[in-house]
């Protein structure tokens, strides 16, 4: 512990793996390695076809890349915490390094949330105005839009550190993850944290609350829109556009709200239920939305099978 004017502040925290399974965290270890690996993989192929294939330089695949790149972002943020703890028994994180990695871990959840919105506004323009959609989706504004995403995230995350570095702690030490969460922190304090609950409640309702508000109407005016299309072959070929992204939506909201709510409501939970809503949430979006865009987009899979093609060849 390090005494520093008025308070103290520890000069590091321990974290925790999976509560009860301590003994068989070398095996636990193998399945996420696998979802890393899967992770890493997909979405450095998801990049590598998109700037390959010169059909794919259009808006969707343009959002679809920068969804790519904050999947490795999140994926290289937890590794090395995780698999140092299954691995090698290394629970122990400095104060500093652990505000940095909460820092880029919520940067990069609400980059996401983000361009989840982003796409589902590019697939509103393209259904029900297709003639004029490359004239309002240009790349310039697809840039924008990327900047405006980066710059949104970072500024309103900015003060979170700042906040958590006011704080005394005393007492427990122990997170919950094997990774640093805003509220986990945040609750090992023994000063008053209303200012950090409220500044936290504003910020999420108002970036990922608000996003996932909109990309809800945008799809209630796709509906719309469909339901007005002529034939039943217009109707099902214009939703299975939108297929992709609805299932990348639903994984990544669902254990995001379930761990924002048991960290915030759920003092009675399961530390286990916790732990695996906490992976789930970090893990397996990164690990799925390649897989989810290979099998459903037929041109991310088409050209995938003539890059396999030529290697062969």
């Amino acid at each position: 512990w390090e005494f520093n004017g008025s308070f103290y502040q520890p000069s590091a925290f321990l974290m925790m793996g999976i509560p009860g399974l301590e003994a068989l965290h070398h095996w636990i270890s193998i399945p996420f390695c696998a979802l890393y690996l899967i992770a890493l993989l997909g979405n450095c192929m998801i990049l590598f076809i998109i700037k390959k294939t010169q059909s794919l330089h259009e808006p969707m695949y343009y959002f679809l890349s920068m969804l790519a790149v904050t999947d490795l972002g999140l994926v290289l943020c937890t590794l090395p915490t995780t698999l140092g703890l299954f691995w090698f028994n290394m629970r122990r994180i400095g104060f500093d390094a652990c505000l940095t990695q909460m820092y880029f871990i919520h940067v990069l959840s609400f980059i996401e949330s983000s361009v989840l919105l982003a796409m589902a506004f590019d697939r509103f323009i393209a259904i029900s105005h297709p003639l004029r959609h490359p004239s309002i989706l240009t790349k310039t504004t697809v840039i924008k839009i990327g900047l405006a995403i980066l710059l949104r995230a970072m500024v309103s995350l900015l003060p979170i550190p700042f906040l958590l570095k006011r704080l005394t702690y005393c007492g427990k030490t122990e997170l919950s993850h094997s990774f640093c969460f805003h509220p986990d922190i945040m609750n090992l304090a023994c000063a008053d944290i209303k200012v950090n609950v409220f500044y936290g409640m504003i910020i999420l309702f108002s970036t990922v609350g608000m996003d996932f508000i909109f990309i809800v109407l945008s799809y209630i005016l796709i509906i719309k829109t469909v339901i007005s299309l002529a034939t039943k072959e217009e109707c099902l070929k214009a939703l299975n556009t939108c297929v992709s992204h609805i299932c990348t939506v639903l994984v990544f909201f669902i254990p995001m709200m379930g761990l924002s709510m048991i960290h915030r409501f759920g003092k009675d939970v399961p530390p286990l239920i916790n732990t695996l809503v906490a992976y789930t949430y970090l893990i397996i979006p990164p690990a799925l939305n390649p897989i989810i865009y290979s099998i459903k987009s037929s041109h991310i899979r088409e050209a995938l099978l003539r890059a396999l093609r030529r290697k062969k060849e």
